[in-house]
């Protein structure tokens, strides 16, 4: 079950319905593996539509591990996501929009 509050995000990996979340852990994770300085600077790469396929992946596999499910980038990247590339990059912003605002 979705969890706004929580900041939940769901996802259909390979049919599956999966709830990804962004922990303070996922952030920190990500901040290193898209070599970013600080938290402002990832959501300012998203925001500014500078990010990358990779940067979606990565994020979308924190998040999924976050949110309980084991799956690295590189098997993520041979998954069939609901919805292809435009859903994958919508579930990534709305990760991290979850991330940082509280939900009404």
């Amino acid at each position: 079950m979705v969890n706004r509050w929580r900041g939940d995000v769901a996802l259909v990996v390979n049919g599956q319905r999966r709830v990804a979340r962004l922990t303070l852990g996922a952030l920190a994770e990500l901040e290193d593996a898209l070599e970013e300085p600080s938290l402002v600077a990832l959501v300012e790469r998203f925001e500014g539509h500078r990010f990358r396929s990779r940067d979606v992946l990565l994020l979308l596999a924190a998040g999924l591990r976050a949110g309980g499910t084991e799956v690295s980038a590189e098997t993520l990247a041979q998954a069939e996501i609901e919805g292809g590339p435009v859903a994958a990059s919508l579930a990534a912003a709305e990760l991290l929009a979850r991330a940082f605002v509280v939900p009404v």
